[in-house]
């Protein structure tokens, strides 16, 4: 979608505009937008840092929940990010009518929203922020004492602590940078609907599996693995690259049992015809078990 507004920009046709997220109240909205408004974005570096998330984070949550549980719950943080950014641009609105018009009822909004329908259409929300921040949710509340490096921290910090720092951070950039041009809140609705979704999963197992214990086992193989290439020791090197099995007990004394009757039948032979009646074969057992 990202590659299609530039052809269809060529063309004439903005994407952005048709299957961008407007305030409900503008001209150019409709209700499929609360859907389509995450697959689009308004720059490489927009897209760029969304898809690195998505596959940094996402990756881990899917593999712990499964595709089809992993692609409800983004949607589920998408839309809701997007109700939640409605809700704060009617709230914004609401305020900025009352600024110039003091003592002016909910009605009197809706029907000077009504008239600046085509102005409004300025008040558009593109991205999958929303949904990513979900995303970041799960991920700390799946593995909440995972720690993780976060730049430019030169320590890592457990997962729950980065996620609450994050909520934090976007909380303090939707009241105090206004017009930044970034949906702060829409990142928090997308954070709010996927803690309730988690959070009803939890409280109804039978409706879904929360799968901790199953994401606590992904995270303790990738451990295994990489402490068994970390710490290969070079005695433990074999140049087939076959590991060394060891022979259980019932092994070891079927083996030395059969060695212990070939051996008996060699000096039988001996006894019967002489040594010089031996096989080569037979001469070179009888000589490694006299060795032994």
């Amino acid at each position: 979608m990202f590659a299609a507004t530039f052809v269809f920009g060529r063309m004439g046709t903005d994407l952005n505009d048709l299957l961008g997220l407007h305030f409900f109240m503008a001209s150019g909205f409709h209700v499929y937008q609360l859907f389509t408004y995450m697959f689009m974005h308004g720059g490489l570096e927009h897209i760029f840092f969304n898809m690195f998330a998505l596959w940094m984070f996402g990756c881990v949550v899917e593999n712990v929940w499964g595709p089809r549980k992993f692609l409800f719950f983004y949607l589920v943080c998408g839309i809701g990010a997007g109700l939640t950014q409605e809700l704060a641009q009617f709230i914004t609105f609401y305020f900025n009518v009352n600024a110039q018009f003091p003592g002016s009822s909910f009605t009197d909004v809706i029907a000077i929203g009504h008239n600046s329908a085509a102005v409004l259409n300025a008040w558009t929300t593109v991205g999958a922020s929303g949904a990513i921040y979900g995303i970041l949710l799960a991920f700390g509340m799946i593995f909440p004492e995972e720690r993780i490096f976060i730049f430019p921290l030169p320590v890592p910090i457990k997962a729950k602590w980065f996620v609450i720092i994050y909520a934090a951070i976007e909380l303090f950039m939707a009241l105090n940078q206004r017009g930044d041009g970034v949906a702060h809140v829409a990142h928090l609705g997308g954070m709010l609907f996927g803690f309730l979704l988690i959070r009803y999963w939890k409280r109804h197992p039978g409706s879904s599996s929360f799968g901790q214990v199953r994401g606590q086992q992904f995270f303790d193989g990738l451990r295994k693995n990489w402490e068994k290439r970390s710490h290969k020791s070079a005695n433990d090197y074999r140049p087939d690259d076959n590991p060394v099995r060891h022979e259980t007990d019932w092994e070891y004394n079927a083996r030395k049992k059969a060695e212990q009757d070939e051996v008996d039948r060699i000096l039988d032979k001996i006894r019967r015809s002489g040594y010089d009646s031996l096989t080569e074969a037979e001469k070179k057992k009888l000589f490694e078990n006299s060795n032994q």
